[in-house]
C-alpha cells in the first residue's frame, strides 16, 4: 500500500460496530425494509453491502435484494486511470424502479465516485430515492454530495490517504490513515 501508516482508525470490532449501526439506521430512516435495496459499489462497497444485508437479515428477518455496481465507464477521470481500464459487469438482478436504493461504498472523499454511481443507478431505472452509506467520510468534497449513513467521520488533509482493508479482499480487517510519500 502507498504511504506511511500514521494511525489505526478502526479495527475489526470498530468496523463491525459501524456496519451494525449503519444497518439499524437504514431500517429506522426508511421505517422498515419495504422497497429497500442495497447496491455495493465495486470494489470494497460490495463486501460492506453484503455485511449490511446480513445484519438487517439478522435483526429484521428480511434479506434485502443486493446488487453490485461497476462505475468504471461513468467516471469523469476515465482517461487518467489507464489506457484500457478494466471494466467489470454490474450485477443488479432486480428492478430499481420505485425502490429506495442504498448505495454502499468504503470511503467518501471528493464525491466523484458517488456521482458516477448515481449516474449508473439512474441508467437502471427511476428509484423512489437514492441514499448513500459509507464506512468513512473523510471530507474534501468537490461535488455537493453527502452520505446518509456514515460509519466514521474522519477529517483528513489532502496529503493523507484512508486505506480500508476488508477480509474478503485484503485478508485483513482495518481502516488506516496513511501519509502520502513525497514524489
Amino acid at each position: 500500500m502507498e504511504g506511511i501508516t500514521k494511525s489505526l482508525i478502526m479495527d475489526a470490532d470498530g468496523i463491525r460496530r459501524a456496519i451494525t449501526r449503519i444497518a439499524h439506521e437504514i431500517v429506522e430512516k426508511n421505517k422498515g425494509t419495504d422497497h429497500v435495496v442495497l447496491i455495493g459499489i465495486r470494489r470494497r462497497g460490495v463486501p460492506l453491502a453484503e455485511r449490511i444485508q446480513k445484519q438487517i437479515e439478522e435483526f429484521e428477518g428480511v434479506k434485502l435484494p443486493l446488487g453490485i455496481l461497476d462505475i468504471t465507464l461513468y467516471r469523469d477521470d476515465l482517461t487518467t486511470i489507464d489506457v484500457q481500464p478494466v471494466v467489470h459487469q454490474s450485477e443488479v438482478p432486480f428492478s430499481v424502479q420505485g425502490k429506495i436504493v442504498v448505495l454502499v461504498d468504503d470511503v467518501l472523499y471528493t464525491g466523484r465516485t458517488a456521482r458516477a454511481a448515481l449516474d449508473a443507478t439512474m441508467d437502471l431505472g427511476r428509484p423512489e430515492k437514492i441514499q448513500l452509506a459509507v464506512l468513512v467520510d473523510r471530507g474534501h468534497r468537490e461535488l455537493p454530495i453527502r452520505a446518509d449513513y456514515v460509519g466514521k467521520n474522519l477529517p483528513t488533509s489532502s496529503r493523507e490517504i484512508v486505506s480500508v482493508c476488508l477480509q474478503e479482499i485484503d485478508l485483513t480487517e482495518e481502516v488506516l490513515l496513511r501519509e502520502k510519500l513525497n514524489k
